[in-house]
């Protein structure tokens, strides 16, 4: 299990950033190698993510869901379950989102086994922090 924590800003209100993070359609393209593949329902989609990992690139297919919602909190828990294409490995996380004006915090506790964690816990934190920063930077032009 690999634990991360991250600050970031937006320069945009509580408001409009509560709206982006429950906003699937344009949550998941944030995220570099991110697509929406297809909505399931107001709170679900099918999505896809191409990592890089050293010298490996893999891509992991599966569902994101907007799990909880405290709209007096602006905290919000996002699950998402990943399978690698093509592969044996798993690529799942609890993303729990806190909001206020001008940004918020995320909390990232991600459990990668297969090919990914192989390479090492260094190399999966590493990885993966590299990836929250970017779409941290990613949601204030969203």
């Amino acid at each position: 299990m690999v634990e991360l924590d991250h600050q970031f800003t937006t320069g945009k209100d509580t408001a409009y950033n509560w709206e982006a993070i429950r906003d699937l359609d344009r949550l998941i393209p944030c995220v570099q190698g991110g697509k929406v593949i297809e909505r399931t329902s107001p709170t679900e989609a099918k999505a896809e993510i191409k990592v890089k990992m050293g010298a490996m690139s893999m891509t992991f297919a599966g569902t994101v869901e907007v799990a909880e919602q405290d709209e007096a909190a602006h905290t919000a828990l996002l699950k998402i379950k990943s399978r690698e294409v093509g592969g044996q490995g798993h690529a799942n996380a609890d993303v729990t989102f806190g909001l206020s004006d001008g940004g918020g915090s995320v909390h990232t506790a991600a459990k990668i086994t297969g090919k990914a964690a192989s390479m090492g816990e260094g190399v999966v934190a590493s990885v993966l922090d590299g990836l929250i920063k970017d779409f941290t930077q990613r949601l204030g032009s969203i």
